[in-house]
């Protein structure tokens, strides 16, 4: 998707495109309201886990969103070493779920057990920061059998919580009206009318396709005295998040100890994401670009516990809006993060939002998480899962995503601080597929396939199109890390087929041959990713 725009003579990348104030207005909004519903879920679970009254927990989902946004600034813009400079959203981990609802529940619940899970958070952030350098070099050891198997996994671990808010949200389980006719046609009306749109709209209304449904599926919804926006004359106008609101953390050894774990297992999450947003952008993703990444994480994970939120990871949800949409710039997701701020700061411009209906939020959730698994199936796609190695690891790991939600007595029977690290689909199925590539294709030195951009141009050819829908000239397409200079023209319809080593001209479209996995004697020893690197 790296395309050269007929007006834009320096063939800026798509990513790095400054889009007019207005579209920045309109991308950046649409990216809230699809953020919006994941980014509040977990302050609501927590919340009520841990007993929090009404105020604490309208507290808690400000905080989250101020936090938020910042973060997502800090991720999109890059400050120094920090920040991946993609339209990558940060927002709380899921995974963190389970484990952080131990800790509070062992530290009593309420706000002295939120003081706990604070000092966990907050020592996790800093060795997330610290770690991340490193654990960029390990990046070998996660091919893309390991990267496509995670994102899987998070896509179809999101699609039940799409489905959920479908039947009317959690909190209407056990009640009548879970699962009513009427909250199930909000939900299709709402995915029909994005399909529709997506399919008969042209390609500036498909790129706005989640948000029209969205606004659409709430005006009916409103007709029909299904949406309820009472709550927001109640609501304050104006709130900030004050460092430390609860008290001053606690810090304990074994509930740090989970949350470290839980953040290594988001490190693998986001270094997935970042793939996955290289791979729909066409922006070459190396090494530094992971590790900036994961010190977002940890700055955000550390800023998330002295401002009385949580964890934070890049958010797949929103990588699934970019490949529908198709708008690639990351000043979109800036645009996005100040709208999260002014709504963490104002709690009464957030209980709009809030008052989106469950079922119309589940109908948009369906398709954007169901994009985040497509993209581990495309990337899926590169690996030879005729190998009986591979598909094993696929094959595993999907079984042990789905243990938490199908077997739950199985956790209920381990030692609280086993099950506060397990008990989630997302860390288990990423924990089996990380385990069995080390034993399957690195401790017996096996080769895996790595990914050739270049032969990804290839791939998509309907996609050769920008996000408005402007054909590109002829021969103009070219690979994000071989973009012309300026000046350079590239010549119409140039192709020029080479092998691994060969250069070729600026400007010229030419895809290397497929890449020969090397052996344990080759220069690198066992093969990892190198997702996009040059020479290969």
């Amino acid at each position: 998707m790296a395309r050269v725009s007929r007006q834009n003579p320096e063939q800026v990348h798509p990513v790095d495109e400054v889009l007019p104030v207005g579209k920045l207005t309109l991308y950046g909004f649409q990216h809230v309201l699809a953020f919006y519903a994941g980014a509040v879920i977990v302050p609501i679970v927590l919340g009520n886990a841990l007993d929090l009254s009404h105020e604490e927990l309208v507290y808690l989902i400000n905080a989250d969103l101020l936090t938020c946004g910042v973060a997502s600034i800090i991720q999109a813009l890059g400050v120094w070493k920090i920040g991946a400079r993609l339209p990558l959203v940060q927002g709380v981990t899921f995974t963190a779920v389970s484990p952080m609802i131990a800790i509070g529940m062992g530290a009593g619940g309420g706000t002295a057990g939120l003081l706990v899970v604070y000092g966990a958070v907050i020592t996790a952030g800093i060795a997330t920061f610290l770690f991340a350098p490193f654990f960029s070099k390990l990046v070998k050891y996660f091919p893309p059998v390991v990267i496509g198997t995670v994102l899987t996994i998070i896509g179809l671990t999101l699609i039940p919580q799409g489905l959920q808010d479908a039947a009317g949200g959690a909190k209407l389980i056990g009640h009548p009206g879970y699962g009513d006719l009427k909250n199930l046609g909000y939900a299709l009306g709402t995915l029909l009318f994005i399909l529709l749109v997506v399919r008969l709209g042209k390609p500036y209304l498909s790129s706005l396709a989640v948000l029209l449904g969205l606004v659409v599926g709430t005006a009916v919804a409103w007709l029909l005295g299904d949406a309820d926006f009472g709550p927001v004359k109640d609501a304050d106008w104006f709130g900030v998040s004050t460092p430390f609101h609860y008290g001053m953390p606690k810090f304990e050894l074994f509930p740090i100890i989970a949350m470290v774990v839980v953040m290594l297992i988001t490190m693998v999450e986001t270094t997935g994401d970042v793939y996955a947003i290289g791979e729909i952008t066409r922006k070459k993703v190396d090494n530094a670009t992971v590790a900036n990444a994961l010190r977002a994480d940890g700055v955000a994970t550390v800023l998330g516990g002295v401002f009385n939120s949580f964890p934070y990871v890049a958010f797949a949800e929103n990588i699934g809006l970019v490949r529908m949409s198709k708008i690639m710039s990351r000043f979109v997701v800036v645009a996005a993060g100040g709208f999260m701020i002014v709504l963490g700061l104002l709690p009464k411009a957030g209980s709009v939002v809030a008052a989106i209906p469950h079922p119309v939020l589940g109908g948009a959730a369906i398709a954007m998480f169901g994009m985040v698994a497509a993209v581990g199936v495309q990337i899926l796609g590169k690996v030879d899962l005729r190998e009986e190695r591979n598909a094993l690891i696929l094959a595993v790991s999907l079984a042990a995503a789905l243990l938490p939600n199908a077997v739950a007595p199985f956790f209920e029977r381990m030692p609280e601080d086993v099950r506060a690290v397990l008990n989630s689909g997302i860390t288990l199925g990423s924990l089996t597929a990380v385990l069995l590539n080390l034993f399957f294709n690195v401790f017996t030195r096996r080769s895996t396939m790595e990914i050739d951009w270049d032969e990804m141009e290839d791939d998509e050819p309907a996609e050769a199109q920008g996000p408005l829908g402007a054909p590109e000239p002829a021969g103009a397409h070219v690979p994000a890390e071989t973009f012309a200079p300026q000046g350079v023209r590239p010549q119409p319809g140039r192709y020029e087929p080479q092998g691994p080593h060969t250069h070729t001209q600026p400007g010229h479209y030419a895809p290397q041959a497929p890449h020969t996995p090397q052996g344990p004697s080759g220069p690198q020893g066992p093969q990892g990713p190198n997702w996009g690197a040059p020479g290969h």
